[in-house]
């Protein structure tokens, strides 16, 4: 068997699970196991490239230790502190995003949970942005129960983002405030809503290869429909500020063997694009089918989004027409 072959059955119908040997992703060669991801990434999920961006609704003061994170009261950085932001200043991200022609728009907050008079002015800041724009609408807000998924897709969410972050052996390594199985089970709660899933994680914060094509696994196990990979950038003042950057082909391996372990879901270039050459060129040849875009409301988001969108339509793939 080789990474050609394998591509082809998964096209054909083929499914990858834990019983395989895995192993295989990691000895064979890079550049025959990111064309065979990108053959797959091809034939079933077209050009089309899905760029998300996010606004950052509610920063730090969080209560969990996530090693990695600067938005965590567990460690001294520079992380900007407020609350919940006013609904015009969302609604005005979302237009920007829609004219630039992003297909998603996500509210992210910090905290394990959003709970309260914030959640409901969550609620009010989608049912508005539905009504104004023509864009898909995607929350990140925690752990949330049945009813206030629900209530998000009522009020016209049609996505939720929640990162198991690595693989269930690691997890432990890196937050101990809350468990992997509270990730899963919120997952869960997702797809039973009917709604679009979205779930990651973060390489290089010290795992194995295996911890990686675990959480590759897993997260086909669950189902989820898109899965941003982040590549580690150290934050100082977090645990894991002196961890040493991945190099670019550690990346593509992982971003290509995703691909073919989760053949119809959007691998999501996210955070560690920085690491990659040219804007993530190859990355998109080795089975990416989406990026994350953008950069809230400066002048800069704009010319994030249009760089990328320039980038992509020279390499032939599709992107939104812009307003």
């Amino acid at each position: 068997m080789n990474a050609t072959e394998l591509a082809q059955e998964i096209i054909d119908g083929r499914r990858i699970t834990r019983e395989d040997d895995l192993k295989f992703f990691l000895k064979c060669d890079l550049e025959a196991l990111c064309e065979g991801a990108d053959r797959i990434r091809k034939a079933l999920k077209g050009d089309k490239v899905d760029l998300c961006s996010i606004i950052n609704g509610r920063s730090g003061r969080c209560p969990e230790d996530c090693k990695y994170c600067a938005q965590s009261a567990h460690y001294h950085t520079s992380c900007v502190v407020y609350d919940f932001l006013p609904e015009q200043q969302i609604l005005a991200a979302c237009r920007m995003n829609e004219k630039e022609g992003v297909d998603r728009f996500s509210i992210v907050t910090a905290g394990k949970a959003l709970t309260g008079e914030e959640f409901e002015k969550a609620l009010h800041a989608y049912e508005t942005m539905k009504q104004e724009c023509n864009i898909e609408l995607c929350a990140s807000m925690g752990f949330l129960n049945e009813e206030q998924i629900h209530r998000l897709h009522q009020a016209g969410v049609s996505s939720y983002h929640h990162n198991i972050e690595t693989s269930r052996r690691n997890f432990p390594n890196i937050c101990t405030t809350h468990t992997y199985e509270m990730k899963i089970e919120t997952l869960k709660k997702v797809k039973a809503e009917g709604m679009y899933a979205c779930s990651g994680g973060i390489i290089g914060m010290g795992e194995t290869w295996e911890d990686r094509l675990d959480m590759a696994v897993s997260l086909a196990e669950i189902g989820v429909d898109s899965i941003p990979i982040n590549a580690l950038m150290p934050i100082e003042g977090t645990p894991l500020e002196d961890m040493p950057p991945l190099t670019e082909e550690d990346i593509l391996r992982t971003i290509a063997f995703f691909r073919y372990i989760n053949p119809q879901a959007d691998i999501r270039l996210a955070a560690g694009r920085a690491l990659l050459t040219k804007d993530g060129q190859r990355a998109f040849r080795a089975g990416a089918s989406a990026t994350i875009t953008g950069n809230m409301l400066t002048t800069v988001a704009c010319a994030t989004i249009r760089s990328d969108r320039e980038m992509l339509k020279e390499m032939g793939r599709e992107v939104k027409a812009v307003l």
